[in-house]
């Protein structure tokens, strides 16, 4: 559905994008995470149409996306920073939408102002930086996209409006098969509504996988052994991601099977053995720890 192969861009001597490559599945929800600088931004920048490749190719349904007004239409986006028409309010912004896309619908645009609470009347640059993001997520939803991308889409919004707006997404995902990119520091949010997470570094993408399989591959370990008794070191099939010493008892983040990892340890008869559930953001702590180190395969 959504691919970018082997993207490279520069500015001015500096390479934002090394040989990208980004793949999402029509109708999931795709995180993509990253360090600031990292490139997220310049990425979506070229799904959105607005920067052409230096080399690569970024592709929607194998169209080029760059220079394809047709294909745009069909694409939703909400920038970091946010631009309105000066003096406009939010109904004349709503006419200018309905007369660019042809797939206005002004019933899901009439819904979303009352489940947000927003004054059609009033001039946007008057409204608060949360309630200007509310605005671009009804406009934006709106246009009923087949892609929708979010560059940080929640700064500024409370959690209550976080999760009526994540419901209409996950709505749009379910009904229409609509497929979603967000990139945002929040990584618990992404944890809970992503299917699938990209992390960037260095204008790289250095992990791209579905976020279930993601997590069956990196453990949360908590054991402890007799006092005196080997300590658990990384062996075939077992790779530790870092520890931390509680006292007498070790919390171990490792790469490999749960099964492997449990006849290893086990084999070593701990006196306590605890399998903790893992998030998002510690495996993006963890997985850009083991890049930096250069262990990462």
């Amino acid at each position: 559905m959504v691919h970018i192969d082997n993207l490279s861009k520069t500015f001015d001597n500096h390479k934002a994008l090394d040989g990208l490559n980004l793949n999402i599945k029509k109708g999931s929800i795709y995180g993509l995470v990253g360090v600031n600088g990292s490139g997220k931004t310049t990425a979506i920048k070229h799904l959105a149409g607005i920067y052409r490749q230096d080399s690569g190719s970024v592709t929607i349904d194998g169209q080029t996306v760059y220079d394809n007004a047709a294909l745009k239409a069909k694409v939703g986006y909400i920038p970091d920073e946010l631009f309105f028409f000066a003096g406009y309010n939010l109904g004349m912004t709503r006419r200018f939408y309905s007369n660019m896309y042809a797939t206005w619908d002004n019933a899901r645009y009439n819904t979303l102002i009352s489940l947000l609470q927003l004054d059609d009347s009033r001039r946007l640059n008057r409204f608060s930086k949360g309630m200007q993001k509310q605005a671009a997520f009804a406009l934006s939803l709106s246009i009923m996209p087949e892609v929708l991308i979010l560059d940080e889409p929640i700064d500024g919004l409370d959690p209550i409006v976080r999760k009526d707006i994540f419901s209409e997404i996950i709505r749009d995902v379910a009904d229409r098969g609509m497929t979603v990119l967000i990139s945002s520091h929040n990584l618990k949010e992404m944890d809970d509504i992503c299917d699938a997470v990209g992390i960037i570094k260095d204008g790289k993408m250095v992990v791209e996988r579905d976020l279930d399989d993601l997590k069956t591959d990196v453990h949360k370990i908590q054991v402890a052994f007799e006092i005196g008794a080997d300590k658990l070191e990384s062996s075939p099939g077992l790779t530790i991601l870092h520890r931390e010493s509680r006292g007498t008892v070790d919390l171990l983040v490792i790469r490999g099977s749960e099964e492997d990892i449990s006849v290893i340890i086990k084999g070593k008869n701990p006196l306590v053995y605890d399998h903790l559930p893992l998030t998002l953001e510690e495996i993006f702590i963890y997985e850009n720890k083991e890049i930096e180190e250069g262990t990462h395969e």
